[in-house]
């Protein structure tokens, strides 16, 4: 069949590189995609969320199946959109997207439900939520309510920062719509993980664990970003891995009491207290850099999981990976997270040796690569030793440069203890 992507970072490079592989699949395109999806896929100059174009596209080229990649398309019901035209989406609807599109819901119904995760309060206005922090216990965390591309959730050390979150969200209006609530929660120590699991309404199959480095900078220091690199699979999870299949089935029990059914991706980021898993958000699609890692891996056939999803009949799939360790590396622009350069040359990608390089923010011209965005690319190694795919990694790393180019060095580090 025909499949078209949504999306154009490194996570749908990752997606498209895996339906490639797939008996099922003919011909792929990618909504906008980037330089690396064009080799895999044809690029086609559609908005993400202009989903009448969308529509008229899979009409004119015979697409039977969409893949929906990022959050904000989900969010404003893009699968709802084109099954009401009768085209087969890998996704949740609008309504099962508030998982991720609205963290007050998504505590709430955790709260209902018994799911474990940090005791927190919302606030829809900026006095009361001030007066909340004056007394409040420090560290807290601090969360605009809707989508910010993972860069409204500020770890508020003493008063000072947490006014300056509230100040961003309510008054700045730094993220838009999403912060106009907040929710404010107790800060958990511990370590997180990236839970993510195929699901069709009412079975899931667990995918590898995987855990993501969103700081900045080395040793978790700096400002929150997209992601700054990822492994899979992360040991921390072999000694709790029953229960997080608990906190998934009482997640799904939790939606289907509401009257949502959740058929895709549901992702639960974790942080793992005293060998005990807390949720401390949900998403509703692959994570990325999460994908990178986890998808090389898988043995199985990524397409026909998704139409078993959205057909409602996963039942007892046995998915099979492969008994190795990914790690990725993302290569981003000077500035970021906070600017990024654009329209840097890239050199050195035909030096990676047998590594994966997803692109992410990049853009092709006049046969040369350039750079497109804050995070430009990942670069991932595989290994059944994990030192090894660490170092595989890196030395591919190694071998790309751009102007302004920076990385995180430990990748993977947090993980050592554990094997």
């Amino acid at each position: 069949m025909n499949v078209l992507v949504i999306g154009n970072g490194a996570r749908e490079h990752a997606i498209i590189y895996k339906l490639a592989q797939s008996s099922l699949c003919e011909k792929i395109y990618c909504a906008k995609g980037n330089a690396g999806t064009l080799k895999l896929a044809t690029n086609v100059d559609i908005s993400p969320l202009d989903f009448e174009a969308i529509v008229e596209f899979c009409k004119q080229n015979s697409i039977e199946f969409v893949v929906v990649g990022p959050e904000e398309p989900l969010a404003n019901g893009i699968v709802d959109y084109l099954n009401d035209f009768g085209i087969s989406a890998f996704g949740p609807t609008k309504k099962a997207a508030m998982l991720e599109s609205s963290k007050s819901f998504c505590k709430n119904l955790c709260k209902k439900y018994a799911i474990p995760t940090a005791a927190y309060e919302v606030f829809d206005n900026f006095d009361k939520a001030f007066e909340y922090i004056k007394d409040a216990k420090y560290p807290l965390v601090i969360k605009a309510d809707g989508l910010a591309a993972g860069k409204g959730v500020v770890i508020a050390h003493e008063g000072k920062e947490a006014l300056m979150h509230l100040q961003d969200c309510f008054n700045n209006k730094k993220f838009g719509q999403a912060g106009n609530r907040v929710v404010i929660e107790e800060f958990l120590e511990g370590e997180e993980l990236s839970y993510m699991v195929f699901c069709d309404g009412e079975n899931f199959v667990p995918m590898l664990a995987s855990q993501d480095h969103k700081r900045v900078f080395d040793g978790d220091l700096g400002p929150n970003t997209g992601g700054m690199g990822a492994y899979a699979k992360a040991p921390i999870v072999n000694e709790i891995e029953d229960d997080c299949k608990r906190i998934i089935k009482q997640t799904i029990y939790a939606l289907e009491s509401e009257g949502i059914d959740y058929r895709g991706v549901l992702y639960a980021g974790l942080m793992v207290v005293d060998k005990k898993p807390y949720v401390l958000e949900y998403n509703c699609r692959f994570g990325d850099p999460e994908t990178q890692v986890v998808l090389p891996l898988l043995k199985s056939d990524l397409l026909d999981i998704m139409i078993k999803c959205t057909n409602s009949n996963l039942n007892d799939y046995k998915i099979a990976f492969e008994n190795r360790f990914a790690v990725s590396v993302v290569l981003a622009s000077k500035g970021y997270p906070v600017s990024s350069e654009k329209d840097k040359p890239i050199f050195g990608l035909d030096d990676v040796g047998d590594a994966l390089v997803f692109h992410a923010g990049t853009y092709k011209k006049d046969g040369k690569i350039f750079t497109n965005g804050g995070r430009v690319l990942n670069i991932v190694a595989l290994d059944a030793d994990f030192r090894k795919a660490i170092k595989k990694a890196y030395e591919a790393v190694g071998k790309v440069n751009f102007d302004g180019m920076h990385f995180r060095r430990d990748i993977g580090k947090k993980a050592l203890k554990y094997l």
